[in-house]
């Protein structure tokens, strides 16, 4: 396992330092920037850059952005704050944990458990998470409290989700004729897609709705994806889709023909997904890539250190821009010069650089301000509880995997129990869009919940974690909450004796994923976002504006793309040369 303690970050500042690329954001699109200028081989060699050249800026003083793997006192489990898992078929997220740090981590299945011993909670109707599954086995439709048109009871959302997709693909002529042998109805309740990301790109932009009322004829990337539900299969089926699919934002009235995929390749894919993480914490990934670039000397990431503005430098400056940079330790503003810069930033931080700033600035830059906000941003937040016992166990019988309802914890996961002990993680709220308003409106830093020590967690080694516990209110309503999920359970459940929040709907990221808007032509933004002004040598990479989005390898193809495109890069030796790195 990787040493998180085994990297230097520079926490000062050097007034007037020079390099030839500085990059803001120490999130995994920025690290795996750094570490590829330095490590990637160019098509010319003399386009190789001096590692003492390359630097990178992060705002906090930790790195990895969006992943963020903790372990709670008194366990050996690891949990996830951030990001937790990524899938095979992402293969330069897998070629790195796999093949290029294989010697330094291991990459491990993450288990989502077996749908017998996990729950839905909808409607105040509790049942097991293979309800739909078990019922069509016996030749019946398994009925919630939703009230769904006729032919669409007793699909689990997974299937009426894959229902949706395949309908409105095969109603189109166009499609059904040149991929009908790859998009499959095998069983009543069983769709296929076999469609690969190159393929499903050559139809998103041309695929058609075909159905009679307000949206016939229309594009379907013109489309919000809640619109096209409800035209579908009701009002009151959207309903069901967004409350039993776990996540708000999948229904949200995002771009219908990017959901399309998205849905397919992991939340209504048929059969096991197969997901894998990072034994010891998933942000492995983000330290692997750091200790690797700031191990070629002359490399530095700066933490505690925030873009605030930047601009054209005087022709006397021997440079081509000059960048303010606020050290958060002193407080003082600092210099530095540099000749191309990489804002592997999402959308809300760009908004939080000085927004005259010549490269931002609306009025001057008005393409760039749609491009940015082609994307919602889409809040995030999630509790870690640890537990002196694993109450989930016993009758319950999880091991792993999650639970689902609509009270605004709307997901639960159980993470673990370590082995040398009882002491167990446990995600008891993991939400998304309008619950997150729900749980912020609890935070109270002035009344945090008082860890309680146990055999295994002493009261010095929770004191050093008080200050980021949840709110006691929080914690008190989380926990009534996670009682009426599992109401069944015969035992009560005790409290946690240890806990850990994070909402990432707070800036500098504004929320925990984005989502692309209808009617954007996603292709054109993704390619102008890498590079948005020809004449300037400022580059954009990340989540946020990939095909991927919500995904670390969502911002590894777009750094991907943007180094191959304009820094000269080869095509990395450990990445299977036919990989699809997206448009």
């Amino acid at each position: 396992m990787i040493d998180r303690n085994d990297l230097e970050l520079n926490t000062g500042f050097k007034n007037g330092l020079r390099v030839e690329v500085a990059i803001i954001g120490g999130g995994v699109a920025g690290l795996y920037t750094g570490y590829r200028l330095l490590d990637g081989e160019h098509h010319h060699p003399d386009q190789r850059i001096d590692p003492s050249q390359v630097h990178i800026f992060e705002l906090s003083h930790r790195i990895g952005g969006r992943l963020w793997s903790v372990q709670l006192p008194g366990m050996s489990v690891w949990g996830e704050l951030g990001g937790m898992r990524y899938l095979p078929t992402q293969e330069i997220v897998t070629a790195l944990a796999e093949t290029v740090f294989a010697d330094r981590m291991k990459a491990v299945d993450f288990s989502m458990g077996d749908p017998a011993h996990l729950f839905f909670y909808l409607r105040k109707q509790r049942f097991r998470a293979n309800a739909w599954n078990h019922a069509q086995v016996r030749g019946e439709r398994f009925k919630t409290g939703f009230i769904l048109n006729e032919g669409d009871v007793g699909y689990s959302p997974d299937q009426l989700f894959n229902k949706i997709i395949y309908d409105v693909m095969h109603a189109d002529p166009a499609v059904r004729n040149n991929y009908g042998d790859k998009i499959r109805h095998p069983k009543p309740d069983a769709y296929e897609f076999r469609l690969t990301r190159r393929e499903w790109n050559e139809i998103k932009p041309v695929l058609i709705y075909n159905f009679p009322g307000p949206y016939a004829g229309m594009r379907v990337a013109d489309m919000g994806f809640w619109n096209l539900i409800q035209d579908r299969v009701s009002a009151e089926g959207y309903q069901f889709l967004s409350e039993a699919g776990g996540y708000y934002s999948l229904t949200i009235n995002w771009n219908a023909a990017e959901a399309f995929p998205y849905l397919v390749g992991d939340f209504s894919k048929t059969g096991p997904v197969g997901y894998r993480t990072i034994e010891g914490g998933y942000d492995q990934i983000a330290y692997a890539l750091a200790q690797a670039f700031c191990r070629t000397p002359g490399a530095a990431i700066w933490a505690g250190n925030s873009l605030v503005d930047f601009e054209a430098a005087p022709a006397s400056d021997g440079s081509r821009y000059r960048l303010t940079i606020l050290n958060h330790k002193s407080h003082k503003p600092w210099i530095v010069h540099a000749n191309r810069i990489v804002l592997a930033m999402p959308g809300r931080s760009l908004e939080l650089v000085k927004q005259s700033n010549f490269f931002v600035d609306r009025e001057r830059n008005e393409d760039l301000h749609h491009a940015i906000v082609s994307v919602t941003i889409e809040p995030s937040f999630k509790i870690l509880m640890g537990f002196a016992e694993p109450w989930w166990k016993g009758d319950f019988g999880a091991l792993a995997g999650e639970s689902l309802t609509d009270l605004p914890m709307r997901q639960c996961y159980y993470f673990g129990t370590d082995p040398e002990n009882s002491h167990s993680l446990f995600l008891a709220g993991y939400n998304d869009m309008r619950t997150v308003r729900f749980w912020s409106a609890l935070e109270d830093p002035s009344d945090r919940f008082e860890a309680k020590p146990t055999r295994h967690a002493r009261r010095e080694a929770l004191d050093e974690w008080q200050s980021v516990q949840a709110p006691r209110v929080m914690v008190e309503e989380a926990m009534k909450q996670v009682r009426e999920l599992h109401g069944h359970l015969p035992d009560p459940i005790a409290d946690p004796y240890v806990t850990y929040y994070k909402d990432w709907s707070k800036d500098p990221f504004g929320g925990g994923y984005h989502g692309w808007k209808a009617r954007i032509a996603v292709q054109d933004v993704m390619r102008y976002m890498r590079r948005p002004n020809p004449s300037e040598p400022i580059y954009l990479c990340g989540e946020a504006y990939s095909e991927q989005q919500g995904w670390v390898e969502g911002a590894l193809c777009t750094a991907e793309h943007m180094l191959q495109d304009y820094f000269d890069l080869k095509w990395p030796r450990w990445l299977a040369r036919d990989y699809y790195l997206g448009w």
